[in-house]
């Protein structure tokens, strides 16, 4: 393992991350493995490897004195260089770093105490201003009150010299990767060093990184991508990356290439959606400012790879200098630490055609592009060394054949020890065994494929999981939250699941209703109480709502829902609906809405600046209550796909279930129209279109 770093000369149960970051601290203190883009754009801040090293040493000294070593310490921090001090901060110290996004204005705190209680956390680092802001609202919860707070940004660095080494080998547990999923079964991933350090060589490897290599990254931290991919690979590879943070990208897609083309990026990436979405946001003009010809490593992951996302992308960025060729497809998940499958970086991504009609029926029978028939599946590589990837067939666990749809099992180095204190939960999942050839243990994945000539494909999950921008949600929570969102619902009688629309994949909701609310239904009012609740609990667009008819629902022999046949259902029209509603916009509506954005736009742009009294120099322009409105109507309707005549300027953003990532996006956009910096939580705090128009008229339409 990892056989070109000298640190490692010593016995491998000494190879941990902790003294990996010693030896870089020691052998080259002044290079910057670290630069994270404060604004997305210009303003940085980095760290050389001695200053990560003094900064987690202080903080793991302080945590020493405080007898923390082998507990769990949440990790409460935004995206930032306090992220990644704190991180190997708590490994210096010897504990189980859990990382926990904190939670945004007035959001719900109820992911974060189901995992401290869960993972039975003692500490939680953070900054002094996150401390600041839900310092209150930690009093009001049990599981957050008990916390022992500590803000790491008011650690003196002189701490460092009281560290001293814990007592720690590769097999000690260094992290609870917490899945995205069921706030009331959370499942966090244990993780230790070995695991780390072994799917950091994978990466290493299949990328054919250097120490030359330079990365830009903007996913998440607190996921594994994030932070495998982007926090730990630097360090494993002796390379460099550029951070920023997600909401930097979202609010701006363009920040994200330009990054790649300012610092000459080899390898950057993410889940299919981020593809997709700079091939929307980006303008021409944008284009003719981006050198994309040193990205090596386009990897795309986390979410079906889409084949038309491949070409499109490929199309709209060749003239910028990006390579089809360094498209790179892959897959893994969080209970492998993360990767699983790639291919080969000098080779272009691996399509095949199939005919739809026999996917449907899970097999696979290959054609060729022009078969009418023909879908595009996009294969995510081979098994990484180490590892094995078997397709098993779900009910009888046996070997599947070359080409037969299965549910995929991994086994290697990689997969982590299981979920912490669920050991039922562990042996189902990690400790699978065939019933043909009795080998195993295997982890079973969840997600359904087939392997052809060796390549990995994907086609879909056997469970139920519902997967959105590359983040996991599990359908009972949101079907809970559908039931408590208007008192016509009915308990136990819904189903949430997805469809794929133009390429991406939509929620939908199907509910019962009570039988004493039949005949009086008022279906709008029940809308929109579902896509708002959806909305502010998951941070999730709802893309249609099918209201049915009481005790119709598809269910089993036993009573459960059958999720699978209510989305057939929901496709072929056969459901029992007492009302239905979907988020659709003609064509021609759309198109209007987008030429009416368009003038919007280059109104303000020709129209006159503003003049300054004293030097005359020119200063932004002042715009109406009028102009504002319209905007944030147009626009509205173009992210919701509902005619503008629909949107009330009283009614919440949550109202209309606008989820966290379009609400950042639309605040982006918002800000590059009228040419100042606006907060990340704008439609947060100033929650209709009116309140947003009126504080936007006070602050910014006068001159300054």
């Amino acid at each position: 393992m990892m056989q070109h770093d000298l640190f490692l000369a010593h016995s491998p149960k000494e190879a941990t991350l902790v003294s990996l970051l010693r030896y870089r601290a020691q052998q080259q203190p002044y290079q910057v493995p670290y630069t994270f883009l404060v604004d997305g754009e210009t303003k940085k801040v980095s760290f050389t490897y001695e200053q990560l090293d003094q900064k987690a040493r202080a903080i793991a000294a302080l945590l020493q004195s405080m007898k923390a070593f082998g507990e769990r310490v949440l990790l409460l921090y935004p995206p930032g260089l306090e992220f990644i001090a704190a991180f190997f901060g708590g490994l210096y110290a010897g504990v189980t770093v859990v990382p926990v996004y904190p939670p945004r204005g007035k959001q719900r705190m109820t992911r974060l105490q189901a995992i401290a209680k869960d993972a039975q956390a003692t500490f939680a680092i953070t900054t002094s201003s996150v401390i600041t802001k839900l310092g209150e609202r930690f009093k009001e919860e049990p599981e957050l009150a008990a916390l022992q707070c500590i803000a790491t940004d008011e650690i003196a660095n002189e701490l460092a010299d009281d560290w001293f080494f814990p007592e720690i080998a590769n097999n000690s547990l260094a992290l609870l990767q917490y899945t995205s999923g069921t706030t009331g079964n959370p499942k966090g991933v244990m993780v230790n060093h070995e695991n780390l350090l072994y799917n950091s060589t994978l990466i290493y490897q299949a990328f054919e990184h250097t120490s030359n290599s330079r990365g830009v990254i903007w996913l998440p931290p607190y996921h594994d991508m994030g932070l495998i991919g982007g926090v730990l690979q630097p360090v494993y590879g002796n390379c460099s990356v550029t951070l920023m943070s997600p909401e930097s990208f979202l609010q701006q897609p363009f920040r994200w290439l330009k990054a790649i083309s300012d610092y000459q990026a080899t390898t950057s990436g993410g889940p299919n959606f981020a593809y997709d979405l700079c091939i929307d946001k980006i303008t021409p003009e944008q284009r003719q400012q981006l050198d994309l010809s040193s990205w090596e490593v386009a990897f795309n992951g986390a979410e079906l790879v889409r084949a038309e996302t491949i070409k499109k992308f490929s199309e709209t960025f060749a003239n910028c200098g990006f390579q089809r060729s360094a498209f790179y497809p892959c897959y893994g998940m969080a209970e492998t630490t993360l990767i699983v499958s790639g291919g080969l970086k000098k080779e272009p991504p691996v399509i095949r055609f199939v005919q739809e009609q026999a996917l449907k029926q899970n097999l696979i029978v290959t054609t060729t592009n022009e078969d009418e028939d023909a879908r595009a599946i996009v294969g995510v590589g081979h098994s990484t060394p180490n590892h094995k990837i078997v397709i098993v067939r779900p009910v009888s666990l046996t070997l599947c054949l070359d080409g037969e749809i299965g549910e995929i099992w991994v086994a290697g180095r990689s997969v982590a020890g299981g979920y912490w204190r669920k050991p039922e939960e562990t042996q189902q999942t990690f400790n699978a065994q065939l019933q043909d050839t009795k080998e195993g243990p295997f982890l079973r994945s969840g997600d359904l494929g087939f392997l052809l000539d060796g390549e990995l494909f994907i086609t879909g999950r056997i469970k139920d999981m519902i997967i959105i921008r590359g983040q996991n949600h599990y359908p009972q929570d949101i079907e809970l939250t559908v039931e408590n969102s208007h008192p016509a619902l009915r308990a136990n009688s819904g189903a949430a699941f997805t469809v794929e629309v133009e390429g991406v994949e939509q929620l939908v909701i199907v509910q019962e209703v009570e039988r004493t609310y039949l005949r009086q239904l008022d279906v709008d009012e029940v809308v929109k109480s579902i896509r708002q609740a959806v909305s502010e609990q998951h941070q999730l667009q709802v893309y249609a709502i099918a209201v049915l008819k009481t005790a119709s629902i598809p269910k089993t022999s036993s009573g459960k829902i059958q999720r699978l046949g209510c989305r057939v259902g929901f496709l072929n029209k056969s459901l029992d609906v007492v009302g239905n509603w979907t988020a659709n916009i003609q064509e021609t509506d759309l198109q209007q809405l987008q030429t009416e954005v368009k003038n919007l736009s280059e109104q303000l742009q020709n129209s006159d600046v503003n003049q300054s009294e004293g030097d005359g120099q020119s200063l932004k322009r002042t715009f109406t209550e009028k102009e504002i409105q319209a905007w944030l109507i147009s626009n509205l309707a173009i992210y919701l796909k509902i005619p503008s005549d629909e949107i009330d300027i009283q009614e919440s953003f949550a109202a209309y279930g606008l989820d966290s990532a379009v609400a950042v996006s639309m605040t982006g956009e918002l800000a590059e129209w009228i040419g100042y910096d606006l907060g990340l939580t704008l439609l947060w705090e100033y929650p209709t279109i009116e309140t947003l128009t009126q504080y936007l008229v006070m602050e910014y339409s006068n001159p300054i």
